[in-house]
């Protein structure tokens, strides 16, 4: 959560306890000394309303997971399209979905109310930007007429995927453990590899190298090792969020943004394993 703005907000809020979210407004307290409350403030009490079904309705994981199966099939729906659409109008889809999602993102992890159709126009710019991203790296590291299912693309997406279960089942069984030094040092990583990866676009893009820094030799696939090592450690951070969450009772709105913040880990680490096998392909 602490390297996650979404996850973030609802640790701080969690801090709270189970009545830490969704309370009903309270009247304030009577100043210290002041004694007992008058029978118009214990009335004033007794006239609130009851907390209706938003209030009392919790979260629960299969919230989570279907919100996560309900982005995540927007996000692939959508990037089967982009595929599509990138040989024609592949670089203002590139260059809005970099845009749009940088902004979106910004805007849904500072919101203070959760707004599921900013959360859900976030996975479909998100889908365009893998779609023409996967598209561009299918083109140059496959083999001419290499079928779908065979290319660098449906690599990536199968170590993705086996990369998410085996975080979960070390996550579950204990063999990761997500503590607060782990938090700290994980939220390090992220914030200095986050300004590493800026520079890295710029040099990209002066330079007019396809990798920045490091290119396809030993230091660029260190690096791309790194990040793909740090974003499996931000889903563990994100499963720990997930759990936090629900025992501290939080509303059963924040099932989107858990998963959202948990969709955006997903396809971050979807693409520094295509920038791996890429870079591994050119040499």
């Amino acid at each position: 959560m602490a390297s996650n703005p979404v996850f973030d907000r609802i640790e701080k809020e969690s801090r709270q306890g189970y009545a830490g979210f969704g309370r009903a407004p309270q009247q304030p307290s009577a100043p210290a000394g002041a004694g007992p409350m008058t029978p118009q403030q214990l009335q004033d009490l007794y006239n609130q309303p009851a907390a209706g079904p938003a209030q009392m309705r919790r979260l629960t994981i299969d919230d989570v997971v279907m919100k996560t199966t309900g982005l995540f099939a927007i996000v692939v729906v959508v990037a089967a399209i982009a595929w599509q659409l990138t040989p024609s109008i592949g670089m203002p889809l590139l260059l809005g979905g970099i845009v749009a999602t940088l902004v979106l993102g910004l805007v849904i992890a500072f919101r203070k109310t959760v707004s599921v159709p900013l959360i859900v126009a976030y996975a479909v710019f998100e889908g365009l930007l893998v779609g023409s991203i996967s598209y561009v790296y299918a083109t140059a590291f496959d083999a001419p007429g290499t079928p779908v299912f065979r290319g660098i693309v449906a690599q990536a997406v199968l170590a993705t995927l086996s990369v998410f279960a085996g975080m979960l089942i070390a996550y579950k069984t204990g063999i990761i453990k997500v503590t607060e030094k782990f938090r700290r040092i994980v939220t390090m990583a992220v914030i200095g590899y986050a300004i590493f990866a800026l520079i890295n676009l710029v040099y990209a893009l002066v330079t007019n190298t396809a990798f920045g820094i490091g290119g396809s030799g030993p230091l660029g696939i260190g690096i791309s090792l790194f990040a793909i090592g740090l974003a499996s450690a931000m889903l563990a951070v994100d499963f720990d969020s997930i759990d936090r969450a629900i025992a501290a009772g939080a509303p059963e709105k924040y099932s989107w943004l858990l998963a959202h913040g948990l969709i955006v880990t997903l396809v971050w680490l979807y693409l520094e394993i295509l920038r791996l096998l890429g870079r591994l392909r050119n040499n």
